[in-house]
């Protein structure tokens, strides 16, 4: 793939020869974090129409999928129009390269002419440079460490986990632009980006979106995807290029007949709970599956009891039977909680 005139990594133009020699480098001699960069530009400037990359793993195994160039192409070019991104912007890749996201960030600069600084992934990527960015991407554990650097950043993508309540306050007296997006491997990252002063998902230019029959979002991409994608996210659907995201299909409890979503409840009660949590249901004989609120590190249970009782929104039936405590969530390799086996780590504790 060509690599546009303007592109810059840490300040350093390339020709393609220069570009896989210096690949080639990170892969031989580079630091953990820079052999996935060096890989990943060599697949990309190599003669293949196809690249192999990793799902997260967060919704289930992780598994080796093929994704066309033409397409990642074409996912760079509709966010670039999106965010208004121009040939020389300056933006940062905190974000591991071993998947998506961060592979992302790296065609978006090859593609675009944008001028790319590249930090060690970690919980609080700023820490490692005093540059002012144009543009840039962050999971919410990165945003949350950051928010007294973000203004640094012009416009901030936020992905790769729902966005808590308290979180989404902070950012909202920001001057930086932030978004939350959605989207996954199979999409080539985002899709849809909503920013947070609504509460409703639009989709980037060429894509339409439609429900199932279950209520979860069905994609229509035809620049970035030849199939339509058919997702386990229940939405509400406001348009074909706009929706509201619920929750997921596949962690829905029914609870004595009452369908509860733990992403909806979660949201209630971020107002009370500082540390991780998330809720989940449990095997019941009585109500075929019981609510229970699964919480990390050192908490006050009486206190957080007695807190969630008076939360006014939270329905009788969104209030959790039981609360489960365990030192450190399970995490997948880019930082997602993996809540099936923390729940079962949780209950062995």
């Amino acid at each position: 793939m060509e690599t546009h005139p303007n592109f810059k990594l840490n300040g350093t133009s390339f020709s393609d020869n220069a570009l896989n020699e210096f690949a080639n480098s990170l892969v031989k001699e580079g630091k953990p974090f820079e052999v996935p960069i060096g890989n990943f530009i060599l697949d990309w400037t190599n003669q293949s129409k196809m690249v192999t990359v990793s799902t997260s793993g967060s919704t289930g195994k992780p598994k080796q999928i093929q994704l066309q160039k033409k397409h990642m192409v074409n996912s760079a070019l509709a966010t670039g129009s999106f965010f208004n991104l121009s040939a020389r912007d300056s933006v940062l890749l905190c974000l591991p390269c071993d998947f998506i996201a961060g592979k992302m960030m790296l065609v978006r600069a090859m593609v675009l002419g944008l001028q790319i600084d590249v930090v060690e992934p970690s919980s609080n990527p700023l820490k490692d440079t005093s540059n002012s960015y144009d543009f840039g991407a962050m999971i919410p554990l990165q945003v949350q460490n950051s928010i007294d650097k973000l203004y640094r950043i012009g416009k901030l993508i936020i992905g790769g986990a729902p966005l808590e309540k308290k979180l989404e306050n902070k950012l909202r007296s920001l001057k930086t632009a932030t978004y939350e997006t959605y989207g996954m491997t199979e999409t080539i990252t985002h899709i849809a980006v909503r920013k947070l002063e609504v509460s409703n998902f639009e989709t980037i230019p060429t894509v339409t979106v439609k429900t199932d029959e279950r209520g979860c979002l069905v994609i229509n991409a035809p620049k970035i995807t030849d199939e339509e994608v058919i997702t386990n996210d229940v939405v509400e659907l406001i348009s074909d290029t706009e929706f509201k995201w619920l929750g997921r299909y596949d962690t829905i409890i029914n609870s004595g007949g009452i369908k509860l979503i733990p992403e909806q409840i979660e949201r209630k009660l971020t107002k009370i709970i500082d540390t991780r949590f998330f809720v989940a249901g449990l095997q019941d004989d009585t109500f075929g599956e019981k609510l229970v609120l699964v919480v990390e590190g050192d908490i006050d249970m009486p206190n957080l009891l007695m807190q969630i009782d008076n939360v006014n929104d939270l329905s009788k039936y969104e209030k959790p039977k039981a609360i489960l405590n365990i030192e450190h969530f399970i995490q997948s390799a880019n930082g997602k909680v993996l809540r099936s086996e923390t729940l079962s780590a949780a209950l062995k504790n």
